[in-house]
């Protein structure tokens, strides 16, 4: 039940129940300045529909049948007769908002004032500047404080004293929110022949904050351009990886690679599927089971490619690359054939959700930053295989000098096939993260093989430093022609 927990002059209740908008919401700031700690849990009753009168007298409807004077949080036994809800409509419903907001920046938790600060900044006018005074003269956090300081600038906006105008302008100025632009653009503008600032130094002021706002989001554009580039970069830089295994180890043109970055992808969802239907208490962690699964899955795939076609077709690239199109169509159709034609949805585990905020038009996604912290781990993986396993030092002489490791004992034949399915399976990892920022469907990996083997030229065959900074930089590349 959410009821006054101390004594309220009823005065101040009634002309909540008028039938005028505008006493309302006075009444609403004339109750929050007078009593804030009082008046926080009538607002709700407000808010929810359970405030009413009954006479001259406001009370609060609470569960089973009960009913509370609002001013005295008395229980009125018998309930009083002639109860009529207090409606209230969607001007009154903001206003409403917006002072429960700005109670909340009185409260002791720190998140709760966080949020409430927020929404403030979101609707604030010059009648909220007295509370924002006391939040602002009782508020330590920094953060919070600098909040507070933007929204008490936003309304002072409105004042007639130029001197403050010119202060809240300037103070406007320091920030990255794109709505504060908005808000400062009419001050720059004309209505006729007048202009809408009658002031020129706040005039002046304004255009100097619009342009300094404007620097800072292009900044801010700029670096989520970036960001996002990298994170494609990483994806590149995973199938890349696999690719430059294949050719350079066999020289084999792999024209299927991308229907590899797709058996990895629906690994995921498939993961995710068997998860929601036999174990839905972990459905958030089906993705660290889609790692193996979706590595062993294309890995068997590359494996089987390498010993079932391309193993008879070494030393004629054109026909390897013509077989390796007509597996890729064919796993094309095996997908549409297994799980439609369409698009499968495959969901973020709920701690991939949301981002860090470095600023007000720049999110950096938590799904990306782990497909790159992935990525990179994949990496040291495979950076590790290469140069310090058995495996690695075989694959590295095959690709030396394939005639010579043969005469030294080196199963050649044994190193392609487990190459072959490395690469695969690493192709898989990718697919797996794709999953988790593109759409999954049968047509997936064609978008992507044509990049990665950009990424293996560019980055030269078996240098893994020169595919990293190839794949980034095409990432970043792609992202900025984008626009």
């Amino acid at each position: 039940m959410s009821c006054a927990q101390a004594a309220i002059d009823p005065g101040l209740l009634r002309p909540l129940a008028a039938d005028d908008s505008d006493t309302r919401i006075a009444a609403i700031l004339a109750l929050v300045e007078a009593a804030p700690e009082e008046a926080q849990p009538v607002l709700q009753a407000m808010a929810g529909d359970s405030l009413a009168v009954a006479g001259e007298r406001v009370v609060v409807l609470g569960a089973g049948g009960r009913v509370f004077d609002a001013a005295s949080n008395r229980e009125l036994t018998p309930p009083p007769a002639g109860i009529e809800t207090i409606g209230i409509n969607n001007r009154v419903r903001r206003e409403l908002a917006s002072a429960l907001a700005a109670l909340r920046l009185f409260s002791a938790e720190r998140e709760v004032r966080w949020q409430a600060a927020q929404e403030v900044n979101q609707n604030v006018d010059a009648k909220m500047l007295p509370l924002l005074d006391r939040a602002l003269a009782a508020e330590k956090d920094p953060k919070i404080r600098a909040r507070l300081q933007l929204a008490h600038a936003q309304a002072s906006l409105g004042s007639t004293d130029a001197a403050v105008r010119l202060a809240a302008v300037k103070t406007l100025g320091e920030s990255s929110d794109p709505r504060v632009r908005q808000l400062l653009l009419p001050l720059t503008e004309k209505q006729g022949d007048t202009w809408v600032e009658a002031d020129s130094a706040v005039r002046a002021a304004a255009g100097t904050s619009i342009r300094s706002i404007e620097q800072r989001l292009a900044w801010a554009d700029n670096l989520g351009r970036a960001f996002t580039g990298l994170s494609l970069g990483s994806i590149l830089l995973l199938a890349a990886l696999g690719l430059a295994i294949t050719y350079g180890v066999m020289g084999v043109i792999n024209m299927a690679h991308g229907e590899l970055l797709m058996v990895g992808a629906y690994s995921a969802w498939a993961m995710q599927s068997v998860f929601r239907a036999h174990l839905p208490g972990a459905l958030d962690w089906y993705l660290l089971a889609a790692i193996p699964v979706g590595f062993l899955s294309a890995a068997l795939v590359g494996v089987l490619m390498e010993r079932i076609v391309i193993r008879h077709l070494y030393g004629r690239p054109l026909e390897t690359l013509l077989a390796t199109w007509g597996i890729s169509l064919f796993l094309m159709q095996v997908a549409r054939t297994l799980f439609g034609a369409q698009n499968v949805e495959v969901a973020n585990p709920s701690w991939m959700a949301g981002g860090i905020e470095l600023l007000p038009n720049l999110m950096l996604p938590w799904n990306r930053i782990i497909i790159v912290a992935f990525s990179i781990a994949v990496l040291v993986a495979m950076w590790a295989i290469l140069n310090l396993s058995r495996l690695g030092m075989f694959v590295r002489a095959v690709t030396q000098n394939r005639p010579m490791a043969g005469c030294v004992g080196v199963p050649t034949g044994r190193v392609d096939t487990l190459a072959f399915g490395l690469g695969a399976g690493i192709a898989g990892l990718g697919g797996v993260a794709l999953s988790q920022i593109a759409n999954v469907g049968p047509d997936m990996g064609q978008g992507y093989i044509v990049d990665s083997f950009m990424v293996v030229v560019l980055g030269g065959v078996g240098q893994l430093a020169g595919a990293v900074w190839a794949a980034l930089g095409l990432g970043v590349f792609t992202k900025f022609l984008e626009g």
